[in-house]
């Protein structure tokens, strides 16, 4: 596995599943319908820095940001955005990529970051938390979920 900083190049190759985990309405609070230039401006906009993930066959399977949370004197607590395409989950892919964007977060300066809205059912929340994030807070019943109705959205925190 290859993680690199991403390219302009790569954009195609992230939208589709992109695409797909953001339709599903699962796990991001972006609106199912994104059409693919707002995707891609909500990935990779100005002051992102974006992760490719590619397997050891070239095919990219994942990505990543990395940005400022807030701004002004509060400008070194970060946020990031994670995907892993849904069909090459459970291969440890999600947590080294976590782990990479974590320690590049360190390196860029960032003291900590934060999660904003990780919706309380997403199988996510237990990597967060065993990569030492905890939840400051949860919003209760904020995420329409398709299955489980509505679910809290967590705002998670750790220090790096």
């Amino acid at each position: 596995m290859l993680i690199r900083e991403a390219v302009a190049a790569d954009w195609p190759r992230i939208w589709p599943f992109w695409h797909r985990v953001v339709a599903a309405g699962e796990t991001y609070t972006w609106d199912p319908g994104t059409t693919e230039p707002d995707a891609r401006a909500l990935w990779t906009g100005p002051g992102k820095r974006v992760f490719a993930v590619e397997d050891d066959s070239g095919a990219l399977v994942a990505s990543a940001y990395l940005t400022a949370n807030y701004g002004g004197p509060a400008s070194r607590v970060a946020n990031a955005g994670f995907m892993v395409d849904p069909d090459h989950g459970g291969r440890g892919i999600g947590r080294a990529l976590a782990e990479h964007v974590l320690a590049a977060a360190a390196a860029d300066g960032y003291r900590a970051m934060v999660f904003n809205a990780v919706v309380a059912t997403n199988p996510a929340v237990r990597l967060w938390t065993s990569l030492g994030f905890t939840v400051l807070g949860t919003v209760p019943d904020a995420f329409a979920h398709p299955r489980h109705g509505p679910v809290g959205l967590h705002v998670m925190h750790r220090a790096l």
